[in-house]
């Protein structure tokens, strides 16, 4: 991809074009939406992570050491729900993809930019419902809001959380539906479907999961309103309801939502890979196709959630045999990324290490999870600690460590700066040794049968629970290395160029920061994608009429 003109430097970056809060709050610029989102999801992720900090304070000692169990239960719940429903789910997508999607695409902006803003502002009142609801006296029913735990209305305190993660839900919606319309017919010219990036491929994977997945979520939540206004048996016994309905309603959702989570993280990792080994991906197409195939088979395994719940067991069977298979699409792109990593000039920066660690984890938790998906093990296993070691790995281990491979990969675009690199590669090593020191006790927990959620267990396991909660620790640290080193380096960083990393998306052929509409000259696209020749010999491509990528 030969390099554009320089930028006009007399057209001012999105940044700073209007300073004013009353321009932020009513923008429909997409770079100044997905930072609204950004400061958002940092918000409710150190809210979470307080709810963790005090799970693993709580667990150093077998008999509970600061909590009592009311309040422990109420913790993990706040931790989970936040956790997932206002950091996981939207994450990538409404930070990362709303920042990145126009730019990769040689776009001005989203197909609807107002619809965009509406997005945020139901996310805001989704997290203060949430909030409200949590903080109001506490809830005890766990992030998956199970019957008939969730039927005890007691104190009101259910409703308000519910009801928040009803309109998150919108807002998901929103969000997928831009991307798929954007995807389809803001393209730049020459841009065809096999010259898309694969971040674009794996968040147009990730918006057809909202789209059609987040209604039955919010049909059940409904359902359940309904249910406490009016007395209609839907899921409460006491009712005549089946809570078992629950169950499946909430999984039939909840399991694509695993890859709502980790595909745009996938996403990521394929742009920094290609980018830090210097080399097209290999495989590009089974890598693209593979994000469409985990999107579709997403849709038919929510049952091997129910193994123990009483399900026949010939379904139990047809869903234990498609979970395995759904791990095929996810195995093509780990030994596709180590393909391109084969025989590459490895650049071990930030954003490559934090990739390299999402590749290790996610492979971890991905393998784990086969010993949940067969029916045997999973009987002994179930509603274990391997269950939460095993559902961190993918989430956590992998999808936070893509997120950050994200954040430092594209921060030079999005600040016009450069980070420090050495403290990036420090909060790199730190995420990958705290977290493994947290959780890999916990898969020794699980296997001996120690119950989740539970706020005491036997003193014989003291020592990996301490263990557990000294990783929890270093990751923290890990956590909070970032949010400095980024911070200090918006104000004293060294100034970036329009490409510091050598890569080949059309993102990088506008300056640091963009401009407001992206680019000064609208590109045309004429390489294949990640086409590192083109890079390397810029003049065989180049023309004075319009950029080339």
């Amino acid at each position: 991809m030969a390099p554009i003109s320089g930028p006009d430097t007399t057209q001012r970056s999105y940044l700073w074009q209007d300073g004013t809060v009353r321009s932020w709050l009513l923008t429909t610029d997409h770079k100044r939406i997905a930072l609204l989102y950004m400061a958002s999801i940092t918000a409710f992720f150190v809210l979470g992570s307080v709810g963790a900090a005090l799970i693993r304070l709580h667990l150093i000692s077998p008999t509970g050491a600061i909590l009592s169990d009311a309040t422990y239960s109420r913790m993990f719940t706040m931790h989970g729900i936040v956790m997932v429903w206002l950091f996981l789910v939207p994450s990538i997508p409404v930070t990362l993809g709303n920042f990145l999607v126009p730019l990769m695409l040689g776009a001005k902006d989203l197909a609807f930019p107002r619809l965009n803003l509406i997005s945020w502002y139901l996310f805001i009142m989704a997290g203060a419902l949430v909030v409200y609801g949590l903080f109001r006296g506490g809830l005890e029913t766990g992030w998956t809001f199970y019957t008939p735990l969730s039927t005890d209305y007691t104190q009101g305190r259910v409703l308000p959380v519910v009801a928040g993660v009803f309109l998150s839900g919108f807002s998901s919606i929103a969000t997928g539906v831009n991307f798929i319309i954007s995807i389809h017919q803001l393209r730049a010219p020459g841009l065809t479907w096999y010259r898309l990036p694969l971040m674009l491929w794996a968040l147009y994977a990730t918006s057809v999961i909202f789209v059609l997945a987040t209604p039955v979520l919010s049909i059940t939540l409904l359902l359940l309103a309904f249910e406490h206004f009016f007395h209609v048996g839907v899921f409460d016994p006491a009712l005549g309801g089946d809570p078992l309905l629950f169950q499946h309603l909430f999984w039939f959702y909840s399991h694509p939502a695993v890859y709502i989570m980790i595909l745009p993280g996938m996403g990521v990792v394929s742009e920094v890979v290609s980018t830090f080994c210097h080399k097209p991906v290999f495989g590009y197409r089974f890598v693209a196709w593979s994000s469409i195939s985990i999107a579709a088979i997403g849709f038919l395994v929510w049952g091997h959630h129910m193994f123990v719940a009483g399900t026949s067991l010939y379904a139990a069977v047809v869903f234990s045999m498609l979970s395995f298979l759904v791990s095929v699409p996810s195995a093509i792109k780990v030994f596709n990324w180590l393909g391109t990593m084969h025989g590459g000039a490895i650049r071990l920066d930030a954003p490559m290490l934090y990739a390299m660690g999402f590749i290790g984890l996610f492979t971890v938790g991905g393998l784990t999870g086969l010993f949940l998906a067969s029916l045997a093990s999973d009987v002994h296993l179930t509603q274990t600690y391997f269950v939460v070691a095993h559902f961190h790995y993918i989430m956590v281990g992998g999808m936070v460590s893509a997120y950050f491979a994200g954040l430092h990969y594209w921060w030079p675009k999005i600040t016009g700066r450069m980070y420090p690199e050495m403290w990036g590669r420090t909060a790199a090593a730190l995420l990958f040794f705290g977290f493994n020191l947290t959780f890999f006790p916990q898969f020794i927990l699980g296997y001996e049968g120690i119950p989740r959620r539970y706020a005491t267990y036997p003193a014989q396991f003291q020592v990996l629970n301490v263990l557990s909660s000294a990783g929890a620790s270093i990751l923290a640290l890990a956590y909070i290395l970032p949010l400095i080193y980024f911070t200090w380096s918006l104000f004293r960083g060294a100034p970036a160029t329009d490409n510091p990393w050598q890569a080949t998306g059309l993102e990088w052929r506008t300056s640091s920061p963009p401009p407001v509409e992206n680019f000064i000259t609208p590109p045309v696209v004429t390489h294949e994608a990640y086409d590192y020749a083109a890079l390397d010999h810029p003049d065989t491509a180049q023309r004075a009429e319009a950029p080339h990528v």
